[in-house]
């Protein structure tokens, strides 16, 4: 109840902040699809010139893309700390974080969510639909129920890598470039693995696991033949990775003395 009081107290803030000026909200919003819809508009560029792309069809990669999108949305919307080290470390503001009660770790989400990504899931869920009608794929009662399962998973693989990233300002003086770099990787996961080598394969599943953000979850949805074991070990990877960040977040933030360190 205490988490909850004050992510309503935040909320409030955010939406009264964000009201007082709507255009740059809706711009805002606007600018956020106009980029995703390119990332779409590419896809179906490189479907004029080919049938499949590594024996998938157009709307199998539709389909996967709008599920990339989901969790992405959430993950922005929630656990983006993008320009941390700038704000938090340089300037000195995570002195001000560790002086309250609640979390750091929860203040940081808090101060820094963005409502306004979700229109990107919601985007993604409708291209989703739009993918299935053309899709000969069958739909029973608990693919709702797995769906969320995938998503809370893919959310966790997002968070958890990202403050891991995060987490290495702790230990560095300057901003290390790590998350620009990790931040295009990402994108990868959003075609089905089998089109990589085998390196970059590997990569994306068990080092880096943005497969498990798209192709992998998405794939049990359309009965694909990759294994179904790896799409419900969407879940599990979601739960090491936050873990191993998480932990690394605390190491770091006990290691942090102060702006002037």
């Amino acid at each position: 109840m205490y988490y909850a009081s004050i992510f309503t107290d935040y909320f409030k803030t955010y939406l009264k902040t964000r009201m007082t000026y709507r255009a740059d909200f809706l711009i805002e919003v606007v600018t956020d699809l106009l980029f995703q819809l390119t990332n779409l508009f590419f896809i179906l560029v490189v479907f004029l010139h080919t049938n499949s792309l590594g024996g998938w069809s157009i709307y199998e990669m539709l389909f996967i893309y709008g599920y990339f999108m989901i969790p992405y949305g959430v993950f922005t919307c929630f656990l983006n700390l993008w320009g941390f080290n700038e704000r938090y470390i340089v300037k000195g503001e995570m002195d001000r974080i560790l002086t309250r009660p609640a979390h750091n770790l929860v203040q940081l989400v808090l101060e820094n969510m963005d409502p306004a990504s979700l229109f990107g899931s919601l985007t993604g869920f409708i291209i989703m639909g739009y993918a299935w009608l053309h899709l000969d794929v069958s739909f029973v009662w608990y693919d709702p129920f797995v769906l969320i399962l995938m998503v809370i998973g893919s959310v966790l693989i997002y968070g958890g890598v990202y403050i891991l990233i995060t987490s290495l300002s702790f230990f560095s003086d300057s901003p290390t470039g790590i998350t620009p770099m990790i931040w295009n990787i990402q994108n990868y996961g959003r075609y089905p693995v089998d089109i990589y080598n085998k390196v970059i394969k590997f990569t994306l599943t068990w080092l880096l696991p943005f497969a498990f953000v798209g192709v992998y979850p998405a794939s049990f949805f359309l009965d694909k033949d990759i294994p179904q074991g790896f799409a419900l070990l969407t879940p599990v990877v979601g739960i090491v990775f936050f873990s191993i960040g998480f932990m690394v977040w605390n190491i770091g933030v006990n290691r942090y003395k102060g702006a002037g360190s």
